[in-house]
């Protein structure tokens, strides 16, 4: 199963998907790493790896329009199985979705459809819930959306922050995505 994986920041995720490949325990192709900005470490881990990288900036296009046009080539150029977005901080559009077949990865630090958006963790402490987690999908054009393939529970402790719960949940969120994969690889996807 050929994947490109998308990322915004420093791809903790990505290298999580990285090692698993490099171990022999995870059986697919990473055929390239794309960001929407320049200077993300996720390409540098990336580049550092051997494997293809990409960005197609956000700020460079007039529109969202253009630049999901722009995003779709690139990642197309790879001839993708599977798009992850591991840490991709955009929401791209459903044509870019549809030119994929839907197979469009996310993971998500809360259990949805609870706490969607860019601050899961963040709004689950202050709703004052006693366990949130993390969630893989394949994603849709909405925020955090579509149908969900796994979820991992992980508690909160009393008078924990916002940064050491979020750490702790992508313990979890790395270890799920790198299992949600396998899945997927040895079912040929068709989940």
């Amino acid at each position: 199963m050929r994947i490109v994986v998308l990322v915004s920041g420093t791809g903790s995720n990505l290298q999580a998907v990285i090692d698993a490949v490099n171990s022999g325990g995870l059986d697919v192709e990473i055929a390239a790493v794309g960001a929407d900005r320049p200077g993300t470490y996720g390409v540098e881990r990336s580049a550092a790896a051997g494997i293809p990288t990409f960005v197609v900036d956000f700020k460079a296009y007039p529109d969202r329009a253009a630049w999901n046009a722009a995003l779709t080539e690139a990642v197309a150029a790879f001839a993708p199985d599977v798009v992850v977005s591991s840490g991709f901080m955009r929401i791209v559009s459903a044509d870019f979705i549809d030119s994929f077949g839907g197979k469009y990865l996310n993971t998500h630090p809360a259990l949805l459809p609870a706490f969607p958006g860019a601050h899961g963790v963040r709004d689950a402490l202050a709703y004052g819930v006693k366990v949130t987690g993390c969630t893989v999908h394949w994603a849709d054009a909405g925020v955090d959306t579509g149908p969900i393939i796994a979820q991992e529970a992980v508690a909160i402790g009393d008078g924990e922050t916002e940064d050491a719960l979020h750490e702790r949940i992508k313990v979890v969120e790395r270890r799920l995505l790198v299992s949600t994969l396998a899945a997927l690889a040895a079912a040929g996807t068709s989940e």
